[in-house]
């Protein structure tokens, strides 16, 4: 893997940025910041102007029309999709992580961030952005991307569905949601910093932890009684809890 990019090569680059959601406007800021010349995040029916690297940042479904429309204008061209193979593009470069659109430029630093080219050139220019940007690039091939997008989604968006669902139990049990959310952060934060260190049936404490099926049954008497319509989470989520718990080979 080659260093961060030379100061000067890299103001001499022009990225024009394509698509204005929230991820497209935090790399147009990330990529200015690193000294790159960035054409502000162009929505995608503005003219292209001629630049170096095209980075589409345009939902998946719309990923091939932009790639047509900016080949004439551009040398590469790359998305930042985590899931879309490299049929329409010459490279990808995936922050692995989430935004809202208002982050400062420095929320790249130290993440990772998913990268590949359909030539050594190309993944060269993914590889490059991302340690611009203070990312740590890793190589996903488009065999493996899918799957690599499903555990990104798991650990995130389905991961909130969990915290949702926690949220909505404290509050049908007297607490309000943004007391709720203070009172468990730091319950998930030290559940995932364990995950982190020791992976999760070392980090798995709690009722099914220690075989204590009557406390289950009376959390589950009471999800019936307030969030009944969480019910079927609340098993499926026991059930997978169990399964971990349960040692290998055991019956």
């Amino acid at each position: 893997m080659s260093t961060s990019p030379d100061a000067s090569e890299t103001s001499r680059t022009t990225i024009a940025v394509i698509g204005a959601g929230r991820l497209g406007g935090v790399l147009a800021r990330a990529l200015t910041q690193a000294e790159f010349t960035v054409r502000v995040p162009l929505r995608k029916h503005e003219q292209l102007p001629a630049s170096d690297i095209a980075l589409l940042c345009v939902p998946d479904a719309e990923i091939a029309a932009a790639a047509r429309s900016a080949r004439p204008h551009v040398n590469l061209v790359g998305h930042v999709s985590g899931a879309t193979p490299l049929d329409d593009v010459d490279f990808s470069m995936h922050p692995l992580q989430t935004f809202t659109g208002t982050e400062a430029p420095d929320v790249f630093h130290g993440i990772g961030a998913a990268i590949a080219g359909r030539t050594p050139e190309a993944e060269h220019q993914a590889e490059r952005l991302a340690r611009a940007l203070g990312a740590h690039p890793f190589h996903i091939d488009d065999a493996h991307r899918a799957g690599y997008h499903a555990a990104a989604s798991i650990a995130s968006n389905l991961v909130l569905t969990v915290l949702d669902a926690a949220e909505q139990v404290a509050r049908a049990s007297g607490i309000r949601s943004d007391e709720a959310r203070d009172l468990l952060t730091p319950l998930v934060t030290r559940t995932v910093e364990n995950w982190r260190s020791h992976g999760a049936k070392s980090a798995l404490t709690g009722p099914i932890a220690r075989g204590d099926e009557q406390t289950v049954a009376r959390q589950r008497a009471a999800i019936t009684q307030q969030t009944p319509a969480l019910l079927p989470l609340f098993d499926r989520l026991c059930d997978s809890a169990r399964a971990l718990a349960t040692p290998k080979g055991s019956a």
